[in-house]
């Protein structure tokens, strides 16, 4: 599976962006689909991920959970990440992944396919 990423870019804060992610090479639409983000210094986490038949799963991040929504369209073998309200946090590279499990994790081992990332910057 080939994932890129794209849709990232400078963005004031209050803001809205909308991410995108088309898979190629098997068959997409029997993939989970996870989001993941990491900013300058931190760690790689867990955003939201979405399996086959539209169950989603968001982080525990409540201020995340409030302002990020994950949908897929099987049909363009895309998924997406419509962000609103976007705050200076939210600045980081975001990553789409691909793994072949039935419900959707949160956990990076989990993944099995990454895209190249796009960078998402929250001006204040």
């Amino acid at each position: 599976v080939q994932l890129q990423a794209s849709g990232g870019g400078l963005v004031q804060a209050g803001g809205s962006l909308r991410l995108s992610c088309v898979a190629s090479g098997r068959t997409f639409i029997f993939f989970t689909l996870g989001w993941f983000r990491q900013a300058p210094g931190k760690e790689r986490e867990f955003v939201a991920a979405i399996n086959y038949s539209g169950m989603m799963t968001y982080s525990d991040d409540d201020s995340m959970k409030e302002r990020f929504t994950i949908s897929r369209d099987n049909a363009k073998n895309t998924m997406y990440l419509q962000m609103s309200s976007l705050k200076p946090e939210d600045t980081a590279v975001y990553y789409c992944a691909a793994d072949s499990s039935i419900r959707p994790k949160a956990t990076i081992e989990d993944y099995d396919y990454w895209g190249q990332g796009t960078e998402v910057t929250v001006s204040s």
